[in-house]
């Protein structure tokens, strides 16, 4: 009875192994010492919705007490406000975090690379482009998206051309992120909408759509007050 209790959990343990071998594309690709994520996938998009909720919420909030607001610049600082901290956070762990893939604990940004994982596999294997960007990102996109929220409230004259700023910067770090993927010409997503078409292009198309209409705003609004500049002079 030993014997097939010993040859079940053996099996068990194979068939996970494979499950989350399926789950890394390209088929070959080899990451010795992977773990796999432990937190179920409705915990780990449960918790980071209502973290980016609950920030949503508090900066909502604390602009309608900024009587000179508009809704739109609401609107804004709430966007750099929970794509600053998802920055930093996040793509923040990932950078200084090398092992992630190896933690047996749990550990929830490590579990959200981890799943992310799955629609991107270049994440723990290292890729070097990826790691590049996202550290750049990490660094400097993300205090500077955190700036903005402060730029807009108080009303600082550099609020637009440094949404501008990084709005490109967030602009050209996708293109090489899907760049990447188009000249390397594998495909590092497992199969199905999950991985695929929500978390590799889905999630960071957001991130060319809402910065290309935010530098193009910003754009208009720097030229409207170059205008008036000169009017003035």
């Amino acid at each position: 009875m030993a014997t097939g209790i010993a040859r079940d959990a053996t099996a068990s343990v194979a068939v996970e192994i494979a499950t989350e071998v399926q789950k890394r594309h390209p088929h070959s690709l080899a990451i010795p010492g992977f773990v796999a994520a432990q937190l179920s996938v409705v915990s780990i998009l449960g918790i980071f919705a209502t973290a980016c909720a609950l920030v949503v919420t508090l900066v909502w909030r604390f602009s309608s007490k900024l009587q000179r607001l508009e809704n739109v610049e609401r609107c804004l600082m709430c966007w750099w406000a929970v794509t600053g901290l998802i920055h930093v956070v996040l793509e923040g762990y990932f950078v200084f975090t090398p092992d992630f893939y190896k933690k047996k604990e749990i550990h929830y940004l490590a579990e959200v690379c981890k799943e992310y994982n799955k629609g991107d596999s270049r994440y723990a294997a290292r890729d070097p482009a990826i790691v590049t960007v996202e550290a750049i990102t990490a660094v400097f996109v993300g205090p500077a998206s955190l700036l903005c929220v402060f730029a807009i409230a108080k009303e600082k004259f550099y609020q637009y051309p440094l949404q501008l700023v990084v709005s490109i910067a967030q602009l050209y770090g996708d293109t090489v992120y899907y760049g990447t993927v188009f000249v390397d010409g594998r495909e590092f997503s497992a199969p199905g909408f999950l991985y695929y078409w929500f978390y590799f292009m889905f999630l960071n198309s957001i991130w060319i759509l809402v910065p290309i209409v935010i530098a193009t705003q910003s754009w208009h609004r720097i030229c409207i007050l170059m205008q008036l500049s000169k009017k003035l002079h």
